[in-house]
């Protein structure tokens, strides 16, 4: 049985892997959880999964669920805490070598270089739990990343494209955009997922950031990452190679699969979960307008900046998301708070320490 602990267990990602869980009693062991303020659900899961640690964690708790994440009793820890605070989990669960499955992209997103260089370095595998990059991951053949990306051998991938559903808002002008309320923007049209993920879906942002995490987990330079709407959201990405081949890989808009994919791996285990349908299946792909739905285009630019800007969007897009749905700024006016943040921010070399202190500059 594999021992896993879950950090962010009360979460959409969080549930849904314990759902996977459930299904195959004789494969895991709960051993872990931890969750931010959701009390009631928390002791539920305690009661319900007897971990031997159980960290309920609030703003000061940084330190304990970096111990939780080095747990020497843990064959895999998931990180499925949104935002800023999975960051230093994750390079905890890097540094004490384990196996990490992960879906707290901002880890990457603000400190991919580190992350990644940290894994290789301790002999950590880092599996990708969200849907695009388990797509790539799965076309290019699977393998332990970081090693794996190593032998992607870059020079056989001409392109990899990211396929975005366009968010619920896809299609609408500027002038329809501007009183767009916070329920609109979380009533995402194919997928099921947390509030800040629903937004930055509807800003398109969530694919900006997949473009910095598909960079750093298979070391594929930015000119050859590619975003493409495909409303359907039944292909999660294709990878193209220099011979004009092109891998897809598609499957129902469920998160338990590609969690299932990750909790399991490098095995392939028979599950009862949705099948995507192909009759009267039609798939249409469409060009993304990055004049109205600017998240890509920021972080094309943050990439190609690198030092502190990516980290530096990816803090300013959590606050100023949080500022939408609390209702202090309108939808449009993210990309604003975004833009002004990033002229504020001065540039310097990416570290921890560094990160940390954008907090201090970024409210």
């Amino acid at each position: 049985m594999k021992k896993i602990i879950i950090l962010g267990s009360t979460g959409s990602i969080g549930m849904q892997t314990l759902d996977v869980i459930k299904a195959h009693p004789d494969e895991f062991e709960v051993v872990g959880l931890s969750a931010h303020n959701n009390v009631d659900l928390f002791k539920r899961q305690v009661e319900e999964f007897q971990p031997k640690y159980a960290v309920l964690a609030g703003k000061e708790s940084e330190k304990e669920l970096m111990e939780l994440a080095r747990a020497k009793d843990a064959d895999l820890v998931v990180n499925a805490i949104s935002g800023y605070a999975g960051l230093m989990p994750t390079y905890a669960a890097c540094e004490a070598k384990k196996t990490l499955a992960l879906a707290n992209k901002e880890s990457l997103v603000m400190a991919g270089e580190l992350i990644m260089e940290t894994a290789r370095k301790a002999g950590a595998k880092i599996l990708p739990i969200d849907s695009e990059p388990s797509a790539i991951w799965q076309a290019l053949g699977g393998g332990d990343l970081p090693c794996a990306a190593e032998k992607n051998a870059d020079r056989e991938i001409e392109k990899i494209t990211l396929t975005a559903s366009g968010g619920p808002f896809w299609g609408r002008s500027r002038e329809e955009l501007q009183n767009v309320t916070q329920a609109q923007a979380l009533n995402h049209p194919t997928w099921k997922m947390g509030k800040r993920i629903s937004v930055d879906s509807a800003t398109l942002m969530n694919k900006g950031f997949e473009i910095i995490e598909t960079h750093w987990l298979f070391d594929v330079p930015a000119e050859k990452l590619d975003i493409s709407i495909h409303r359907q959201s039944a292909v999660h990405s294709f990878v193209q190679f220099v011979d004009g081949n092109i891998v897809a890989i598609l499957g129902a808009t469920d998160m338990r699969v590609p969690i299932s994919y990750a909790l399991f791996y490098p095995k392939r285990i028979k599950n009862s979960l949705p099948r995507l349908a192909f009759s009267n299946l039609s798939l249409t792909f469409k060009t993304p307008d990055f004049s109205l739905f600017k998240g890509p285009e920021l972080a094309y630019r943050a990439l190609e900046e690198g030092g502190i800007m990516a980290a530096a969007l990816c803090m300013a897009d959590e606050i100023a998301v949080n500022k939408f749905l609390i209702g202090e700024i309108a939808f449009l006016e993210i990309y604003d708070f975004i833009r002004d943040t990033l002229r504020r921010v001065k540039n310097e070399k990416l570290s921890l320490n560094a990160i940390k202190n954008l907090r201090d500059i970024i409210k």
